[in-house]
């Protein structure tokens, strides 16, 4: 990716990043009993999170902030649902 000043590595550590704080939560949320809806929350927040930063501060990397944006969407969607029915929730 010579036209962007990012290196292969670099970018995938882009990547792998998001996943790391996902799995982070999780890792946390089971060994402390969490709710599964909080947990999601959680998880939603720190993806728009993660997407904002992709947007403000490396512009090169608009469409995994848009991914990420979506994840947030369906993240907070399914804590709303494990919410509201916890017994139809897989989580």
């Amino acid at each position: 990716m010579s036209h962007l000043d990012v290196d292969v590595v670099d970018f995938l550590l882009i990547t792998i990043y998001p996943v790391i704080g996902l799995f982070i939560v999780e890792i946390i949320g089971r060994r402390l009993k969490i709710p599964s809806w909080s947990k999601l929350v959680a998880q939603g927040i720190i993806s728009v999170a993660f997407a904002i930063v992709y947007i403000t501060a490396i512009t090169a990397h608009w469409l995994t902030s848009v991914v990420l944006f979506a994840l947030s969407i369906t993240l907070f969607y399914q804590a709303r649902r494990a919410k509201i029915h916890p017994d139809k929730s897989i989580y």
